[in-house]
């Protein structure tokens, strides 16, 4: 026999962002303060010689954003980034605007891999250290299979010259930034567990 949950029974929280009260008004907060944070993360730029993509923050924040929001506000984040982006607000990476150049399959990958993300993260794909690296490491792997193509079509490269110049040189950072999500985000639900119990 299954009992009703009481009105007064806490949810459980599916993703971090959850643990902030509210609803609408909670959600639009949250996917502005998003998008801007991918923005702002996007101007940490590193270049990379001999490749005509850069190595930006902007992808640990696409999936720190998936995580923390859940696939629906992550994917209205990123909607709203690349809208506003495209519409000539220079916050695309090194201060760039609009949809074009070698970058544009990335940031249409970054969209993607936000959202997946984001319901790995409401199954618990971000609760222990060996779960968010898988989580990150499948993210970062939409980025790539949707920024590789891109970057063949827009430089006229073979598939091999766009691994070389669009992949290999960033497996190192997204190593270190998938790193540095399986430290925070399983401690900030060790956090969030231990609150809930005091």
């Amino acid at each position: 026999m299954s009992v009703a949950a009481s009105p007064t029974t806490t949810p459980r929280y599916r993703v971090l962002a959850d643990v902030v009260p509210g609803a609408l008004a909670r959600d639009i907060v949250l996917v502005l303060a998003a998008a801007g944070l991918v923005g702002l993360t996007a101007q940490v730029v590193l270049p990379v010689p001999g490749s005509p993509v850069p190595i930006t923050g902007q992808t640990f924040g696409v999936l720190l954003v998936g995580s923390a929001l859940g696939w629906r506000r992550a994917a209205a984040a990123m909607g709203v980034y690349l809208a506003v982006g495209a519409m000539g607000v220079p916050w695309f990476q090194g201060g760039t605007a609009y949809l074009t150049g070698a970058t544009v399959g990335y940031l249409l990958g970054m969209l993607l891999a936000g959202a997946l993300v984001g319901a790995l993260a409401s199954r618990g794909g971000d609760r222990t250290v060996l779960r968010t690296v898988g989580t990150m490491a499948l993210g970062n792997l939409v980025i790539y299979a949707v920024g590789v193509p891109g970057l063949m079509i827009a430089g006229g490269l073979s598939l091999g010259a766009a691994l070389t110049v669009g992949v290999v040189p960033f497996l190192v950072g997204d190593a270190l930034k998938t790193a540095l999500a399986a430290g925070v985000l399983p401690g900030a639900w060790s956090l969030v567990n231990r609150g809930r119990k005091s």
